[in-house]
């Protein structure tokens, strides 16, 4: 079904039914749709299957019948002839008619597209904008589920029309539903079932909708013998009454041989013809037909929308839920990506011992023990001629950062898979997934490389505005560009001075070298500057990067669209519609009922 928004709601100037209280309905009832529409259950969780079948069927009715049917009161009155299977539902309408209309035979299933009989004065209210607008209009016979076979007959009289449903206990899925669809869009629905098929279960389970919903309908016991008709018609009889349809009007049509032309004696169907014919002439009557199936279906599907709203609501929260469990996840990835950037982690194993090469650090650090005066002269002498180790010093910081980087991000996703394996929504999430979710993404090695590098050059092109005015100086050629930002890489590791243990002494002098060293050509202010700066720089870049990780996750519930006001707005349509309603019921407090052979009733109609 496709869910197309139905015409304007403003009733033409020509509609008798354009009331202020009908147009406010109307109007109430499309912002109800569209509400529902918006109310979208994505997310696969226990019951949601049924909830989803509901809001479409709510929608389908919405679309097809209650929308424009009340746009359009003054329409003729649409009986749909449905029932079981072999219950002679297409040579009853035949016969009813007085010609053949449409198909009846022994193949089954029979009925595949519905026909609609009608008067050719009444042909424009059946147009593609009016009932049923997801059928196309064919004025030709036709087995196109998705077809509507108009039929202009003038043994209709104006004010009625007669549609030949499928069987809705079809072997055809498709006729099953199509037959749903057009019970759902019936002002009065003629049950046809015979001696041998009236206590079957599906087209009980139908009048038991039909009677919930106040839906009016009549009873046709088809194809019965006179011998039958009194034993059958009183347990039938006793079967509606105790499913809320004891008002419901009940037909015996008596088994009869069919003539040449398809067409049972018109004797046989005289009775189900004179009554219709009866409220077809009958303005009054055949408005209260409309009006009590209308209120009927309207009350059952604002009952329906507070479940979905239930449903929509609870969705939002576990998405909100599965995103929280993933923020967490590489939260605390980044939380300790940039400690370890800054504790002095890095400066162990294969970073440690490329920047002792650089710096000399046994000497150096002996100098430090007994006077620091000399320190620049040393750093500068030590340093000399180096240029081969400031680059593997570089080289072993991408190595580790790297590392870094991709064994937390590894932590990070397993960790969120291993939480959305725990709720029903998230394994859903996760089996849709493309690739492997609880792993880091395979290009995050590549895209970890060149931020590093990126940062590199950050804090190359940093040390090189820097030493703008002086470069010419002893101490700056002495050290280098690349020498004097592999120790501005070594400071932002020790940043909080957080190495511990063994390796205290060696590292924390290492840092302290690199400090002095930048000291001695750029200013103990500057170097604090430079320092914060490739530090913010270093964290801005390692966050980038594990939330392109996140994304992977975060992007499968955005990608639900689920619109966290949409429960509440559902709520606020139906309850508008519920007020409406209200509001009618007390300016017309004696809502017409006929019942027996005047007109069918489906039951009590309170709220």
């Amino acid at each position: 079904m496709s869910h197309a928004p139905p015409s304007s709601p403003q009733p033409t100037s020509s509609s008798s039914s354009g009331t202020a209280a009908d147009g406010r309905m109307v109007t109430a009832l499309v912002r109800l749709r569209q509400a529902l529409v918006d109310a979208e259950l994505p997310l696969d969780l226990p019951g949601t299957t049924e909830l989803r079948e509901q809001r479409s069927a709510v929608v389908d009715q919405l679309e097809d019948y209650v929308i424009p049917r009340l746009m359009t009161l003054e329409a003729p009155l649409l009986a749909v002839v449905g029932g079981s299977t072999g219950a002679g539902k297409s040579t009853l309408v035949n016969s009813l008619v007085g010609e053949r209309v449409t198909t009846s035979g022994v193949l089954r299933p029979t009925t595949r597209s519905p026909v609609l009989v009608h008067h050719p004065d009444d042909a424009h209210w059946f147009g593609q904008d009016r009932l049923l607008p997801d059928l196309v209009r064919v004025a030709h016979t036709t087995d196109d589920p998705d077809s509507l076979q108009l039929v202009a007959s003038s043994a209709i009289p104006p004010g009625l029309a007669v549609l030949d449903a499928p069987d809705v206990d079809s072997v055809e899925e498709r006729n099953r539903v199509l037959a749903a669809q057009l019970l759902a869009a019936a002002d009065l629905w003629l049950f046809v079932t015979s001696a041998a098929r009236y206590a079957d279960q599906v087209p009980w389970g139908f009048l038991k909708q039909a009677a919930e919903r106040s839906t009016a309908v009549a009873i046709i016991l088809d194809r019965t013998a006179d011998e039958a008709i009194q034993t059958v018609s009183t347990h039938l009889a006793r079967m509606l009454a105790s499913r809320g349809l004891r008002d419901s009007p009940l037909f015996v049509v008596t088994e009869g041989v069919i003539g040449d032309d398809g067409l049972l004696p018109a004797h046989h169907v005289a009775e189900v013809r004179a009554w219709l014919e009866t409220l077809a002439d009958d303005v009054d009557a055949r408005t209260a037909v409309v009006r009590q199936t209308l209120d009927g279906a309207v009350r059952t599907i604002t009952r329906q929308a507070y479940p979905v709203a239930d449903a929509c609501a609870e969705q939002t929260e576990i998405a909100l839920r599965l995103k929280a469990d993933v923020d967490r996840a590489y939260d605390r990835a980044i939380a300790d990506v940039v400690t370890a950037t800054a504790d002095g982690t890095l400066l162990r194993g294969e970073v440690l011992a490329r920047w002792q090469e650089f710096v000399g650090t046994g000497e150096l650090l002996r100098s430090l023990e007994t006077r620091v005066g000399g320190l620049r002269d040393r750093l500068v002498n030590a340093i000399k001629g180096k240029p081969q180790q400031a680059e593997r010093v570089t080289v072993a910081v991408e190595s580790g950062l790297e590392t870094l980087v991709l064994e937390h991000a590894e932590a990070a996703a397993e960790r969120a898979h291993d939480a959305w394996r725990q709720q029903p929504a998230g394994v859903g999430l996760l089996a849709g997934a493309p690739g492997d979710l609880g792993r880091a993404s395979r290009d995050l090695r590549r895209r970890t490389e060149r931020m590093i590098r990126e940062w590199q050059d950050d804090v190359l092109d940093m040390i090189r505005s820097e030493g703008a005015d002086k470069r010419t100086t002893a101490r700056f050629l002495a050290f280098g560009v690349n020498g004097l930002s592999v120790a501005l890489m070594i400071v932002v590791f020790s940043h909080t001075a957080g190495v511990t243990g063994a390796e205290a002494g060696i590292a924390g002098g290492s840092a302290v070298l690199g400090q002095k060293l930048l000291e001695a050509v750029f200013g103990d202010q500057a170097v604090r500057t430079m320092t914060e700066r490739a530090r913010r720089s270093l964290e801005q870049r390692i966050t980038a990067v594990l939330v392109v990780e996140r994304a992977r996750y975060l992007s499968r519930v955005d990608g639900l669209a689920l619109r966290p006001t949409a429960a509440e707005g559902l709520r606020e349509a139906a309850r508008r519609v519920d007020d409406l309603r209200y509001q009618a019921g007390k300016a017309k407090p004696g809502t017409a009922e006929v019942a027996g052979n005047d007109a069918p009733n489906a039951g009590d109609d309170t709220p």
